[in-house]
């Protein structure tokens, strides 16, 4: 077996089996594949495709291509993934209220690249976080806590690492199969027994069309069935923010509002459906509405932000972080409100331009090494439908120099739109693809 023959099956538009492909994401991890032959392996995934089995196939050989995590609970192992979004904390709510009850979650997480936030580095603006642990410390803080959100270690998924970083410069990235290969190798190398998709769509998703959603979406949960782990997909709105926030410590202070002081918040009902819809498929509840009802009630009576106070301190944060929050949270030097150029509604709102907006302050990557501030970003973002007047804040910008938050006024004028009439509100979950 060699990669020559590999590549030119897949030349010949047929797809190679799955031996073939294990020992393609071996080479990958180990070297024994050069970084031509992957090229030319992605070049030809992506002009041809693999299939459904295909796809899973190779999913499954990534996977395998380094640890596979095991577990021994006395509860369902289980996990949650977001395709990407602008105001999308999720994970930090759902974490804790899918442990609270009575769940395991071990969420391997990543960085911010692009236009979209990371949860790590969200998690790392609380002082002393630490998210890099090894795998038996990780077990314990489940046993103790019932939820980890942490990052992966090298030895996760290794041929992923290495294709990812051939596809960025290859024009490869958008190819679906190695899309969701490099998503679902990842997680399902944490061995959950059941997994939501989260998959978002709108101006500040990569999914800028339902099309394009439905078609990732389907693509993800099918591979993930195929794998052997029960999954299922909701496709969630991302026309405007999911949060009024954007920037790490900024959007964590939104988290904690919604489990201290506000659980009504629209990131309060996209954690609720996501964690009834997985509780449902973990056979924890017999209907997801009955496990949506359930984690709601634990986001309102303030169990899930008693959990996830145990979760952070866990991995460092301070014991009082729940209840003094806003004491510990990193805060920036400039402080700009944008004001409305006019009176009128907001019509339309480009959460990847607000996105790249906070990149632009320091408060995400343009190159994989980029070190974030996590005080700056974008605070009080206005809603779609709401109605303003001349002089009234659109956002309220966080920098930590005063040219780079004028820069940043002139940004965020630009990304949202005012006219006369107020738009329909958005629905906030379109879709759900259960297997």
């Amino acid at each position: 077996m060699d990669a020559r023959s590999i590549i030119a099956k897949l030349r010949r538009n047929e797809v190679p089996a799955g031996d073939e492909l294990n020992w393609f994401a071996q080479g990958l991890a180990d070297g024994g594949v050069s970084d031509a032959q992957a090229g030319a392996f992605a070049m030809a995934v992506c002009m041809g495709g693999l299939g459904t089995k295909g796809r899973a196939d190779l999913t499954i050989a990534m996977r395998d291509s380094g640890d596979v995590l095991s577990w021994d609970f006395d509860g369902p192992v289980i996990d949650k993934h977001s395709t990407g979004g602008v105001g999308d904390s999720v994970s930090l709510v759902l974490a804790p209220a899918l442990a609270e009850m009575g769940a395991y979650v071990p969420m391997i997480s990543g960085r911010g690249l692009g236009h979209t936030g990371g949860t790590l580095d969200k998690l790392e603006a609380i002082p002393g976080v630490s998210t890099q642990i090894g795998q038996d410390r990780l077990t314990q803080i489940l046993r103790d806590t019932g939820a980890a959100i942490v990052g992966a270690t090298g030895q996760i998924a290794p041929a992923d690492k290495r294709l990812y970083a051939i596809r960025d410069v290859t024009a490869t990235v958008e190819s679906l199969d190695l899309i969701t290969a490099s998503i679902l190798s990842k997680k399902l190398a944490a061995s959950p027994e059941a997994l939501v998709l989260d998959v978002k769509v709108g101006s500040g998703a990569f999914m800028k069309t339902l099309e394009d959603a439905r078609k990732l979406a389907k693509a993800l949960s099918e591979t993930a069935n195929a794998a052997g782990c029960r999954t299922s997909a909701v496709i969630t709105d991302m026309h405007q923010p999911l949060a009024p926030a954007l920037g790490n410590a900024l959007e964590v202070a939104e988290v904690m509002k919604v489990m201290t002081q506000d659980p009504y918040a629209p990131l309060a009902e996209i954690s609720a459906e996501l964690g009834g819809v997985l509780l449902a498929d973990a056979g924890m509840f017999a209907t997801a509405e009955e496990g949506r009802d359930k984690i709601t009630d634990v986001i309102r009576d303030g169990r899930a932000a008693e959990r996830f106070g145990r979760m952070m301190a866990a991995v460092g944060a301070p014991l009082q972080f729940v209840k003094n929050w806003s004491r510990y949270l990193p805060e920036a030097s400039v402080i700009l409100e944008v004001p409305a150029p006019t009176n009128g509604h907001i019509t339309a709102i480009n959460g990847e331009a607000l996105g790249l907006t906070v990149v632009a302050l320091g408060g995400g990557r343009q190159v994989e090494d980029d070190v974030i501030n996590p005080a700056v970003g974008l605070s009080d973002i206005v809603r779609l439908g709401d109605k303003v007047e001349k002089g009234a804040p659109l956002a309220v910008i966080h920098a930590s120099r005063e040219d780079a938050a004028r820069r940043a006024a002139q940004s965020v004028l630009s990304a949202i739109t005012i006219g006369a009439d107020a738009p329909a509100e958005p629905t906030l979950v379109h879709e759900r693809i259960t297997p």
